[in-house]
């Protein structure tokens, strides 16, 4: 019986040509993709680092001016500047301030830590995009801890910096806040939940004649916000 061979090469047509050829281009295409998403993810993790770690040497500066010798048995002083010390006034924000590497000057209030979240950063006095990229920021408010409403804002990362852990918090979970002053209260969550952008109702400064604090962030992938309300215990 006759046996007709039949090769490949009878069936490469040039549609199929082309097919193969378009299946190169868009192989080639995912791997630049994949490779430019990839710099770019390693670019941001690397500045977002790098913003942090200004906060955290912020925060070992703070901790060092306060166990310079000045105790909480001692009249209150705070070193403003390097060098100015000024007495603690009850009506006016004490503030600190930390140049960095790059001459680049930051102005701090308080700071915050939350223990059970391993969460600990300077709070800067003032807000903005850039100011955020660094630590948390005084959104709204008086002194810290002072009757009033301290409203605190911060970033949510995904690798739990900042806020990135906050939506972990609990009810009855104890909140610090330390002054320039040296003195800490404790403050305890009693209620957390999300809104819109435009609500900031979490940021009134009625308390009935109490300390409270609100710390704010992004959640939903930043189309609404988590709050958490917190009381002096």
């Amino acid at each position: 019986m006759n046996q007709i061979l039949v090769t490949d090469r009878l069936y490469v047509t040039n549609k199929l040509k082309k097919k193969k050829k378009m299946y190169k281009i868009q192989f080639i295409a995912s791997l630049v993709l994949v490779f430019i998403f990839s710099g770019w993810y390693v670019i941001t993790e690397f500045d977002k680092n790098a913003s942090e770690a200004v906060s955290q040497e912020m925060l070992r500066d703070i901790s060092i001016n306060r166990n310079d010798g000045t105790t909480s048995d001692e009249p209150l002083v705070i070193a403003l500047n390097n060098s100015e010390l000024v007495e603690e006034n009850q009506n006016t924000t004490l503030n600190g301030s930390y140049t960095d590497d790059e001459g680049t000057t930051y102005t701090y209030e308080s700071v915050l830590n939350i223990p059970s979240l391993g969460i600990e950063y300077p709070i800067l006095s003032d807000t903005s995009e850039e100011l955020l990229k660094i630590s948390l920021n005084k959104f709204w408010g008086g002194s810290p801890n002072s009757v009033g409403n301290y409203c605190i804002v911060g970033h949510n990362y995904k690798s739990g910096k900042m806020f990135g852990k906050l939506s972990q918090i609990q009810n009855d979970d104890v909140v610090q806040l330390t002054d320039l002053a040296g003195n800490t209260l404790n403050y305890k969550v009693y209620n957390m939940y999300v809104v819109d952008p435009e609500d900031v109702a979490c940021t009134s400064q009625i308390t009935n004649g109490q300390k409270e604090m609100t710390l704010i962030t992004c959640t939903n992938g930043g189309k609404q916000r988590l709050v958490v309300k917190c009381r002096e215990a």
